[in-house]
């Protein structure tokens, strides 16, 4: 079996890549700064789970802390990969403080970059982004779609660590895979993201803010999916950019009128202008996926979204509390 670091491991898709390889016999070491981007209540959620898996370790540290990462790496465990998990997410926070996204998401990849070529760690996975792709992508959007015009500071600090992957590959031989998440949902999801916000407004009572007429779509994906999929980018493939999600498109308003149904409750929809950084539509080609890892999604949209309403339910006292805006 292997040994693993994962970044962001209190994050939405790393909390679950971390308990699929913990599962599978590997042993975890996770890296956090549980920082208050959107509530922490989540985090710690995700986080306690992780804690009673025999074969997981936790740090508390920043991506960015160039001295407390050369500790973790001098203290001799060795590491077959390292999954770069760990982002400052968010489309509109970006455009608020550009300097955090860059931070996090470029110069921390650089850190873990250099961690790999100091320490002979042969693989780095890299989360990105669909938001890469802008306004002009076909539909659906192949890998070799211009990224060259992104929309705000999280996509461009994105596209930088994805550049950055390259050139360590290029000059260090480390194989790299990148994977553009398209929009991802599921149990304890980023309360930031609309899956999670509607389902808590509509339950609770509250008025649902969509920016624009509800007519923007979203290709969705179940959160094991995209999980499973990630783990099998420890496959070699040199230096590889890879689709992963947006397989089941559909827009705001359907999305509203599926939740009602599953809630027994109806949304009263406040609408708001379009925000000038939001995409219009995504949807993945995820064709490459399948190709070179074998990748299909398992989990329709009615399934997933009746497990995320379950687990609301389930975890109502404090999920309903939990801060959206």
């Amino acid at each position: 079996m292997a040994n693993y670091l994962v970044t962001g491991a209190a994050g939405f898709i790393a909390s679950r890549v971390s308990e699929m390889l913990v599962a599978q016999g590997h042993t975890v070491t996770g890296l956090d700064n549980l920082c208050d981007a959107y509530d922490v209540r989540l985090k710690q959620y995700r986080l306690e789970r992780l804690k009673k898996m025999d074969g997981f370790t936790f740090h508390e540290m920043d991506v960015c802390d160039r001295p407390g990462l050369e500790r973790l790496f001098e203290s001799g465990l060795r590491y077959d990969a390292i999954f770069n998990l760990a982002a400052r997410a968010g489309v509109r926070a970006s455009v608020e403080n550009p300097w955090i996204f860059v931070d996090t998401n470029t110069t921390g990849t650089l850190n873990l970059l250099e961690a790999c070529r100091r320490y002979e760690i042969p693989k780095f996975i890299l989360a990105s982004t669909s938001s890469i792709y802008g306004n002009d992508a076909p539909l659906p959007t192949p890998e070799t779609a211009n990224s060259d015009r992104v929309l705000q500071p999280y996509a461009a600090s994105k596209k930088g660590a994805e550049a950055m992957c390259h050139s360590y590959h290029f000059l260090y031989g480390i194989d790299v895979t990148v994977f553009r998440y398209f929009t991802v949902y599921g149990p304890a999801g980023r309360p930031d993201m609309v899956m999670f916000r509607f389902t808590q407004w509509i339950k609770e009572g509250l008025p649902v803010h969509l920016n624009g007429d509800g007519n923007q779509s979203r290709g969705f994906t179940y959160l094991d999916d995209i999980a499973r999929g990630t783990i099998l980018g420890l496959k070699r493939v040199g230096y590889e950019i890879i689709n992963l999600g947006g397989h089941e498109v559909i827009t705001m308003n359907e999305m509203i009128g599926r939740l009602e149904a599953l809630l027994g409750e109806r949304a009263e929809v406040v609408h708001h202008t379009a925000h000038k950084a939001d995409m219009l539509a995504n949807q993945a080609d995820v064709s490459k996926a399948r190709r070179l890892l074998g990748w299909e999604a398992q989990v329709g949209l009615d399934e997933g979204m009746r497990r995320l309403v379950e687990w609301y339910l389930a975890e109502r006292d404090w999920a309903s509390q939990i801060v959206t805006a």
